[in-house]
């Protein structure tokens, strides 16, 4: 339970329904370390409010509610593999990180310590038992669907989970939010920010964490496809595939990163057809419908959470899968999740490794 209204109604639903509920929050982040550099007043799922917000609810519900401090753990999973990934030349999900290896396997060690049988959340997907494997759909309310965010998760998180909102359109949660009598909650607005990045601003958490990084970083060469040089950057870690705005460099028309090598720190920019792509590889794959990849096996794949997916071929190459699209897609960026679908079915998913450089 955050204390936002996904999670709340989850778990009110639920207690309805006769399900034992039991209210986790969990506490991943101090903002105070976080250390925002725009000075407005942070919001989001680690402060005090939400943690208020939830056990209200419960308490009010006459079930019980705990928080759970997953701070180290968290930082071991997440913060540095999101630093490490940066300092590497990709560009990190870190919300996929934090759902496969800390919220869920968190949940049900305490689950498992209240001797809980189900874990549930407020995420918008559903889950069903198919030939002995259990399979992530797509929620019904396509605006607000997170089966992108959940291909990380194992067979045994998935055959304990539940997720109530799965069959729900985000009105109707705000009704039911209403009918509820919390009018409050349904206007709450929801917070797209990464929670350890509270003002949006990753470049700024990066230099905060890593000592000396400007210095060492800073005077890089921008260059084009061809090699050659035009202009200084402020360092390869503070760019990502796709970016334009905030490149400080006027060349007569838009660019766009291209390609990034941290071993040189060098930023390649192009212009915006440069960053079609048509195939690329994904490695650390975690299958849900299915226990291998087929070659050959088609799909429609995504590589952002907000995009629709792509027609594709998939290959196994390696111990990773090949995608080859049926039409080009923009701005391929490793370190990014690619998710396989089959219809509104997960096939399974991985992190992009690369993109053929021209």
């Amino acid at each position: 339970m955050s204390g936002g209204i996904d999670s709340t109604i989850a778990a009110l639903m639920l207690h309805d329904e006769g399900y034992e509920v039991i209210g986790i929050t969990m506490k991943t982040w101090d903002y105070a370390d976080a250390g925002s550099s725009s000075g407005r007043k942070e919001t989001g799922c680690c402060n005090l409010d939400s943690f208020n917000d939830a056990r209200l609810a419960a308490v009010e519900h006459g079930f019980p509610h705990y928080v759970l401090d997953i701070r180290e753990e968290f930082g071991g999973a997440v913060i540095d593999n999101f630093v490490e990934e940066y300092m590497a030349g990709r560009t990190p999900n870190p919300c996929v990180m934090c759902n496969t290896h800390i919220k869920w396997n968190a949940l049900l060690k305490r689950a498992d310590a209240l001797d809980c049988e189900f874990i549930a959340t407020g995420h918008y997907v559903n889950v069903r038992e198919e030939k002995s494997r259990f399979v992530i759909s797509k929620g019904v309310d396509e605006t607000k669907d997170q089966s992108y965010v959940l291909w990380g998760l194992s067979q045994a998180c998935l055959s304990r989970s539940v997720y109530p909102l799965g069959h729900l359109l985000k009105t109707q949660v705000r009704q039911m939010a209403n009918d509820y009598g919390y009018p409050e909650l349904a206007k709450k607005s929801e917070s797209y920010e990464i929670c350890f990045v509270p003002d949006n601003d990753y470049r700024n958490f990066l230099k905060k964490k890593v000592v000396g990084l400007e210095e060492e970083v800073s005077g890089g060469n921008f260059v084009l496809a061809n090699g050659s040089i035009v202009g200084k950057h402020k360092g390869y870690p503070f760019y990502t595939i796709g970016q334009r705005k905030g490149l400080d460099i006027a060349l007569g028309k838009p660019m766009y990163v291209t390609h990034i090598e941290p071993d040189t720190n060098t930023v390649t920019l192009g212009d915006e057809v440069e960053l079609d792509k048509s195939e690329m590889t994904v490695a650390r794959l975690n299958m849900i419908k299915y226990d291998t990849i087929n070659d050959g096996q088609r799909s429609s794949t995504k590589i952002r959470y907000k995009t629709k997916g792509t027609l594709s071929t998939l290959f196994n190459e390696n111990g990773k899968v090949k995608v080859l699209f049926d039409e080009p897609v923009k701005g391929i960026a490793p370190g990014q999740s690619a998710v396989f679908y089959e219809g509104d079915d997960v096939i399974g998913g991985g992190i992009i490794q690369s993109y053929p450089v021209t």
